[in-house]
Parts: structure tokens; C-alpha cells; sequence
């Protein structure tokens, strides 16, 4: 029985749901269902009840889902004491410019109660390269927001946002409720420079080819906004600076916090890094998009 096979398990347990779980774990569908059924066929017994109303775990499975459980975390803290016996590690991590994120500032407070010796050294980067440096080989792993091009990177997924439109105080829009990106149709509208992440740019361009002046981080966004009236996309929950405001855009998808690192990189630290995040984000945690290894 492999460590691979019980986490298989777990996140199918974890899921109800073999889509899913194949999602979380960042492999297509068939070789997940694959490895249950030999599963099922080494241990003499169905995991799992399996029916038109979906997934259901059976009395064996349940008793395996709390055993795989506590094997694996004694399986992980083997790796984690290792780790720590090897002495200090240094993990560099990228941030997207948002580091008063109080999701940031809980997950500091807990990878140092966890892991007091290793060392994190923080690479904080504008808004033109949401991999924060991931892609050049700066930082060890990334704090960011999608969407951008995950190829040859792994993605957890762990919280999503909704966004507004930022604008001045004294813009008619400023009075509405709530807009949609129609609403926005002709308006200039902030954007990045040539050459940012295509995918990225136009999540914050609303889909759609923008003009209007170019900026590199949030203050520059905030300025282009107050001086010359344009409009762009913001986290609805940020307080905007004097004499801005922020409506709700309705038809635009939340903004997903993520945590990439290079697929296929098996360093402990950066693996014991995505789980604290998961937990300290809560939420989605369970939840994985994109590609690993």
C-alpha cells in the first residue's frame, strides 16, 4: 500500500467526488479511478458506495479514511523532523504586493510557530508578474492571484475575492449600487505594461482590449484613477484612498489568491509551506486548479 494510493484515497474521501478529487490532485480522472478500484481489490473490501446520487464512503472506508489520515501526517512530520535535523532552510517567497492581506499576516504567525527555523525571505513584486518572480527562479514559491499561465506550475487555490470597479468620488457611476462591465464600455481604463501575462491582463481589463495610461502597482492604479478619471478593476473589500470609491461589478469573477511553485519540485519546506497556507487561508483550502507534478 503506497503513500501516492492513501492520498488518492483521502482526497476522494475528503471530495465525494471523483472529478474533483482527480482536480485537487492535479490528475486526470481515470488513473485516480484506476488506483481506488486496486486498492479496493488489495484490501478485500469497497471504500466506497458508488450510485447515480454520487459518492458515499462504506463502513470500511471510513475506518481507512481516519487510519490514512494518521499515517500520513506521521509521514509528513518524518519528512518535516528530517527537514529540521538537516539545520536551517531558507524558503524565499513572492508576494503580489499586498502583504497587509491579513491572510499573509496569519500565515507568517503560523510557519513561524511551526517551523521557527526556517528562514523566509520575502520578494514583494508589482503588478506585472503575478508569478512574483516564480517563473525566473527568484523565489521558491509564489503568494499571488490568478488567473495567469500555470504551465509547469502547480496552483492551490486559496481564496477568492470579489472585485469592484475603482473609481472617483465625482464619477456618475460612483452613486450605483452595482455595475456591470457594460457599464463600462468606452470608459479608459488602467492596464500593464506589453509583454505582462496575457491571461492576467485580461482578467483585470474585463475581458476586453483597454486604453489607457499604464501602470506597474496599486498606488500607480489608485493615481491613474484620481488624476485622469480612468476606471479599473480592485478588490472590493480594499478601502479606497480619499476622494475614490469602489462599486461592485456583478458579472466579474472573484479574484482567486493562490499559491504556485514550480511543478514537480519536491523540496519539504515549499509542500509544508502549501499546507500551512491552505489551512491558514481556510475557506477553499481543499481546493486545486492548474498543473503539478
Amino acid at each position: 500500500m503506497e503513500l501516492r494510493t492513501l492520498r488518492y484515497f483521502v482526497a476522494v474521501a475528503e471530495e465525494l467526488h471523483f472529478g474533483r478529487a482527480a482536480t485537487r490532485l492535479h490528475i486526470s480522472q481515470p488513473p485516480l479511478s484506476r488506483a481506488i478500484q486496486r486498492l479496493e481489490s488489495e484490501l478485500g473490501a469497497a471504500l466506497f458506495d458508488r450510485s447515480s446520487a454520487g459518492v458515499a464512503l462504506t463502513p470500511a472506508g471510513t475506518l481507512l479514511l481516519d487510519e490514512a489520515r494518521d499515517l500520513l501526517g506521521r509521514a509528513d512530520r518524518i519528512r518535516e523532523r528530517v527537514t529540521a535535523a538537516a539545520g536551517a532552510a531558507i524558503l524565499t517567497v513572492g508576494i503580489l504586493g499586498d502583504s497587509t492581506d491579513p491572510g499573509v499576516i496569519g500565515l507568517a504567525a503560523a510557519h513561524r510557530r511551526r517551523y521557527p527555523h526556517v528562514e523566509v525571505r520575502v520578494r514583494e513584486t508589482d503588478l506585472t508578474d503575478p508569478t512574483c518572480g516564480l517563473r525566473a527562479g527568484s523565489v521558491d514559491i509564489a503568494l499571488t492571484r490568478g488567473p495567469f499561465d500555470e504551465t509547469g506550475l502547480a496552483v492551490r487555490e486559496l481564496r477568492a475575492d470579489p472585485v469592484g470597479a475603482l473609481l472617483r468620488a465625482d464619477d456618475p457611476l460612483a452613486r450605483r449600487e452595482n455595475l456591470k462591465l457594460a457599464d463600462l464600455t468606452g470608459r479608459r481604463w488602467f492596464r500593464f505594461p506589453a509583454g505582462t501575462d496575457p491571461l492576467w491582463q485580461s482578467y483585470w481589463s474585463g475581458g476586453e482590449p483597454r486604453e489607457g495610461p499604464v501602470v506597474r502597482a496599486v498606488q500607480e492604479c489608485r493615481q491613474a484613477v484620481l488624476w485622469n478619471g480612468t476606471v479599473g478593476m480592485t478588490l472590493l473589500d480594499h478601502v479606497p484612498a480619499r476622494g475614490l470609491t469602489v462599486v461592485p461589478v456583478i458579472d466579474m469573477e472573484p479574484s482567486r489568491v493562490v499559491v504556485a511553485w514550480k511543478q514537480g519540485d519536491t523540496n519539504p519546506v515549499i509542500r509544508s509551506f502549501v499546507r500551512i497556507a491552505a489551512a491558514a487561508y481556510g475557506g477553499r483550502a481543499g481546493a486545486s486548479v492548474g498543473r503539478a507534478g
